[in-house]
């Protein structure tokens, strides 16, 4: 209940109100079979008139009024309930996912993710309605009839003795078989969502490969695998029905069966009769809705597992420890010092192997190198995506784990390798890097990116609706958006990661010079494929199975490395066939 009481909080009205309103509906359900019979009797023994009933009639009449006043009360109370309470739970969840660095999110898949925060809640969401409207009314429903059943005949109330244990044994058994299959259907359900994201996605690829039967039919899997698990757990809810009736319809026999006989010996009117056959049908019924509840608990636990997990997940990189947690990065000065690092804690191989390197600020650094050697790894250390295993990373002579994430971010540009851009315009997403920035700065970015030419051209200009993932410009155009949003951030270190290799080599030396005219006090990182990207860079660092095998400048490198040697020939001669 700690976890969830800050939810119910501060809803407490509702939360309080909508049980009281369903106590109100069933003390009018337990009342109405009694006047009834009331009625009945007096049509029996042949005392029944308008006058002498217009008191119980009236009284009738009210119990059906309090009766719509609670039921209606009661499922507003608990939609406004259960609404608040999955929203605030939803916005939680989000709020924590944001805290979790690149280990924490690679530990749960995005489909798990995108489930935890639909599905689960949503889950949750049903049950506390469902709870705020049975949780009161089903065993009051059931005490009060019970009572009521008693006090009008007590020997035939016998028969609840025997019916009522055996229905509990039932529904235990129930429940006992729903909660794995829950469980598991959940988890099938975040492999298809990680299958129709991964899909969506990536659908030009797998038309471009043809792959559509192939994606097909991996869909179809996932589908099956959760249409069987879904048929497994209905299973059980399907079987309930009919057992629950089973029992209510044989207690219902046996009392007409007993009771007849009462009433044909004269010591029970008919009357009497046919209100315990009501309250037997309340007090069974009454089991069958905690019953359904119980199937929900089931499964509302579950997914509310599954919460926690993200919940109670430890973001591996925070705040705690940062000893200058206001200092702001200044002058972008850059140093590794025998950094060592591994995706997988316990694996002996690392992607970084005793890094040291120093880059000064305001230096303009090319990193080049093999595919997979560590590159995008080694400048992801700069801004804390990852914390190294061993050694620093410094900025300006401090270390990074001393910056409040918020300010060492903040001074760090990425130009990502994939290039991402969000739904909604051109203008907002360039804003990324500047969310007061005037029109005037946001088109000098641009320009200085190259971008500003083709948006020009759109009819909307900056106005233009992207859709997700910007996939309604191109490779080239994405880039230079990307590069523009970087640009008007201003960072004190920009990090390029391969971002202009959709462009040509032309277009890339005009913003390679917007870098120096734009940015010129900043410490520019620039990862590439090409040497042409980074021959006039200050510093060139090449790397290889992650391990610096050199650095230097271009005509230091091409003396001395062997590795650049191999690289530079290799696309000279391509470049000259």
């Amino acid at each position: 209940m700690k976890r969830w009481f800050p939810y119910i909080r501060p809803y407490k009205v509702p939360f309080i109100l909508g049980p009281l309103c369903m106590i109100m509906e069933v003390i009018g359900e337990v009342v109405m079979p009694y006047l009834l019979s009331i009625i009945i009797n007096r049509a029996g023994d042949g005392t029944l008139t308008v006058s002498s009933s217009l008191g119980v009639m009236l009284l009738m009449i009210l119990t059906a009024i309090l009766m719509m006043v609670g039921g209606v009360g009661g499922a507003y109370f608990g939609s406004k309930a259960s609404v608040n309470f999955a929203a605030d739970l939803r916005a939680d969840v989000y709020a924590r996912v944001q805290t979790f660095s690149f280990a924490n999110i690679d530990k749960f898949s995005t489909g798990s993710l995108v489930t935890r925060l639909t599905n689960d809640v949503t889950q949750i969401q049903n049950f506390v309605n469902t709870l705020l409207r049975m949780a009161l009314r089903a065993p009051g429903m059931m005490v009060a009839a019970l009572i009521m059943a008693i006090a009008m005949n007590p020997p035939l109330s016998v028969v609840f003795a025997v019916s009522v244990p055996v229905m509990l044994l039932a529904i235990g058994c129930i429940i006992r078989m729903s909660f794995p299959r829950f469980t598991r259907q959940q988890k099938k359900l975040d492999a298809l969502n990680s299958t129709v994201q991964e899909n969506i996605t990536n659908v030009r690829v797998i038309k471009s490969f043809v792959r559509e039967e192939h994606e097909t039919e991996k869909f179809g899997k996932a589908n099956r695998d959760l249409r069987d698990n879904a048929m497994a757990a209905m299973k059980v809810m399907i079987l309930m029905g009919p057992i629950m009736t089973l029992f209510m319809n044989l207690t219902v026999l046996a009392v007409i069966l007993l009771g007849g006989r009462f009433v044909l010996a004269g010591s029970m009117p008919v009357g009497d009769l046919s209100a315990f056959l009501t309250y037997v049908t309340q007090i069974l019924s009454s089991l069958m809705m905690v019953t359904m509840l119980l199937m929900m608990t089931s499964r509302a636990m579950a997914s509310a597992k599954r919460i926690r997990e993200v919940m109670e997940e430890q973001p591996d990189i925070t705040d705690d420890g940062a000893a200058y947690p206001d200092r702001t990065v200044e002058a972008g000065a850059v140093e590794f010092r025998h950094v060592t690092f591994r995706y997988y804690k316990n694996s002996e191989e690392s992607v970084l192997s005793d890094i040291n390197l120093t880059i000064p600020a305001g230096a303009t650094v090319g990193i080049i190198g093999s595919t997979g050697c560590g590159k995008t790894t080694l400048v992801s250390m700069i801004p804390r995506l990852y914390d190294v295993d061993e050694g620093q990373v410094l900025v300006d002579g401090v270390d990074v784990r001393d910056y409040s994430l918020t300010q060492l971010r903040n001074g760090v540009g990425m130009v990502l390798q994939k290039n991402t851009l969000f739904s909604g315009s051109i203008a907002e997403n360039l804003r990324w890097g500047d969310r007061e920035a005037s029109d005037e700065a946001m088109i000098t970015a641009a320009t200085h990116a190259q971008a500003d030419k083709f948006v020009s051209s759109f009819s909307e200009g900056y106005d233009t609706l992207l859709e997700q993932g910007g996939t309604n410009v191109s490779g080239g155009q994405k880039q230079r958006l990307c590069i523009a949003r970087a640009l008007l951030k201003k960072p004190r270190i920009l990090i390029l990661d391969d971002s202009t290799s959709a462009v040509d080599t032309a277009t890339e030396a005009q913003i390679r010079r917007a870098f120096r005219e734009d940015l010129p006090g900043s410490t520019k990182i620039i990862i590439a494929q090409r040497i042409s990207s980074v021959r006039d860079a200050d510093l060139i660092v090449v790397m290889d199975n992650g391990r610096i095998t050199g650095t230097g400048t271009h005509e230091q490198l091409l003396r001395d490395n062997t590795e650049y040697q191999e690289i530079y020939y290799s696309q000279t001669d391509r470049e000259e066939a």
